[in-house]
């Protein structure tokens, strides 16, 4: 599938941050032995009979290749384990370096599960807003549950962009300690991307703390989880990872915070990780504790 290469358009400088809808903070965050179980399975590779690993089409990215994979376990029903986007190690190399967000569509395996219908990889050369905490070198990695004509239509021409966008999913929709965030003023429509949609940030991440008045908290962007909404519903899942930290080939599995209800039926993740594979020369970012909700 053909790269875009696109402007980002900018939804302006987040200065001083405010909450738009809920937090839902007594949702629970998953700590079950299942999910021990399935990070264990994580980090041994899946080298066990029955648990296999299919890759989407390629697509180039630098000097190498980027290609969506799932990871299923066929004792259980081709049951979905891991839904992820990997990388070759060529693929960080020569990377674009111009003023620009470099968008590559990514088909997903003949066996990814439902809702997830479009998988996006951004390549940010210099990062985006806000400044000083997304100004960085960083890949953005889409799993959409929407269609592709469908994120094709959010976008400022369409009449109806301001009313989808401000109708924010609320109450159990909504994962604990996450929001969207804008300046003073701003409305969900004012911070919308076009063909993305209102990002939602962990009020505790780290690299947020300053602008939220905690700078003694404050640590440098490397890695976070981003969930994404449009016309009251979440409609992307989003880990956002720095060249810099992808370079350091590192081994990372971590719980995100999850809602307690869901729009459609599907498997969620309740983790996602950030690896390299020496032995395939591959790293990848993916969705991982995906649990089954009807």
């Amino acid at each position: 599938m053909a790269r875009i290469r696109i402007s980002r358009i900018s939804p302006g400088v987040v200065a001083a941050l405010f909450v738009l809808g809920a937090c839902a903070p007594d949702s629970p965050v998953p700590t079950s032995a299942d999910r021990d179980a399935q990070i264990s399975l994580a980090r041994v590779g899946y080298d066990q009979a029955g648990v296999h690993r299919q890759y989407g089409p390629p697509v180039k990215v630098g000097n190498g290749m980027a290609r969506t994979y799932v990871v299923v376990d066929s004792k259980d029903g081709q049951t979905p384990v891991e839904l992820g986007i990997a990388l070759d190690a060529k693929a960080l190399q020569d990377l674009p370096s111009t003023e620009m967000m470099y968008m590559y569509l990514l088909k997903l395996p003949a066996q990814a599960p439902d809702p997830y219908k479009l998988v996006e990889l951004d390549w940010n050369p210099h990062g985006h807003e806000p400044p000083g905490v997304y100004t960085v070198p960083h890949f953005d990695f889409h799993f959409y549950t929407i269609s592709l004509a469908e994120r094709n239509s959010i976008v400022p021409s369409n009449p109806n962009f301001a009313a989808e966008a401000n109708n924010l999913p609320s109450g159990g929709y909504v994962p604990p300690f996450y929001a969207a965030l804008a300046g003073p003023g701003q409305t969900p429509a004012d911070i919308a991307v076009p063909m993305m949609g209102v990002h939602w940030s962990d009020v505790r991440a780290p690299e947020l703390q300053a602008l939220l008045g905690h700078p003694e908290n404050y640590q440098p962007f490397t890695k976070t989880f981003i969930y994404g909404s449009w016309n009251g519903r979440l409609t992307f899942y989003e880990p956002m990872i720095t060249l810099a930290y992808l370079q350091s080939n590192p081994d990372f599995n971590g719980d995100i915070p999850v809602p307690q209800l869901y729009p459609e039926p599907g498997y969620f993740p309740t983790s996602y990780k950030v690896t390299y594979d020496a032995q395939a020369k591959e790293y990848r970012v993916a969705l991982t504790g995906l649990t089954q909700h009807q």
